[in-house]
């Protein structure tokens, strides 16, 4: 799939990229609840791709970059992020890479205590509500 290929139906891809990220916020949920931190962080990450995605797609009607970087992604739909969010965006992209490779699995787990995955969890949604409200 070329990623700067015209989408036939624009709104169907924009609505898949939406519902999978809403529905993956309903998991990262669950999981946060039952302690398993490190995993809602890295689910954290892919929610807010998703909606960087969904919101290229819907401006631009080609299909997202494929990329997992969200400051890559959000430079890419032009969102003018401010300053302190897009430094978020760092360490949130990073969760992703801690939770998927084992040599850093354990390293990333002693560092999801309670207190620092509650403050990023609130990051998360802060970022989430912030990007929807452009949708």
């Amino acid at each position: 799939m070329d990623a700067n290929a015209k989408i036939q139906d624009v709104e169907k891809v924009y609505r898949y990229w939406l519902s999978s990220s809403d529905n993956d916020y309903e998991v990262l949920l669950n999981l946060f609840q039952t302690c398993h931190y490190n995993w809602a962080l890295f689910l954290g990450h892919i929610v807010l791709e998703k909606l960087f995605k969904a919101y290229c797609v819907k401006k631009t009607g080609v299909h997202a970059p494929f990329s997992h970087d969200l400051r890559l992604l959000a430079k890419k739909c032009d969102m003018g992020f401010p300053d302190d969010m897009a430094l978020q965006l760092d360490v949130i992209t990073s969760f992703n890479i801690n939770t998927r490779y084992d040599s850093f699995k354990e390293d990333f787990q002693k560092k999801c205590t309670p207190e620092f995955s509650n403050e990023w969890f609130n990051n998360i949604k802060t970022l989430r509500q912030w990007i929807k409200e452009r949708l």
